[in-house]
């Protein structure tokens, strides 16, 4: 079985280290709702579908990070509770909720007051 979020991670992890503005990854709406957190958060440029394809724009996003790791797994799957939503690097990071309201960020999540999946955190 195949984890296409790590995937998704991985490459936007490699194109940073390589200091690529731009990568194209496999479409899913999963992926696009992940993006969209990461645009809104600012730590991606931007974000368009393209035949089959998402293409990610990290050039000139708002705020620098230095990794994104998954915290849930196909095997391992981790939740929290909107109290407990963790805040990675003492409130410098973010993490991505997958709550029954949508993908979100972990502030909007508490701000809401709602739990979800830990899919990963960026800082």
């Amino acid at each position: 079985m195949n984890d296409t979020i790590s995937d998704l991670i991985n490459r936007i992890n490699n194109a940073r280290l390589s200091g690529k503005d731009k990568l194209e990854v496999p479409f899913s709406n999963v992926k696009m709702a992940i993006l969209a957190v990461l645009r809104e958060e600012g730590y991606i440029s931007g974000y368009k579908k393209d035949s089959g394809k998402a293409v990610i724009m990290i050039g000139e996003a708002k705020r620098v990070f230095n990794k994104i790791r998954r915290i849930s797994s196909p095997g391992r799957r981790i939740y929290a509770k909107s109290k407990n939503i963790p805040r990675p690097k003492g409130g410098f990071g973010e993490v991505i909720v997958s709550t029954p309201k949508g993908m979100l960020s972990g502030k909007k999540a508490r701000k809401i007051g709602v739990g979800g999946e830990l899919i990963c955190e960026i800082y």
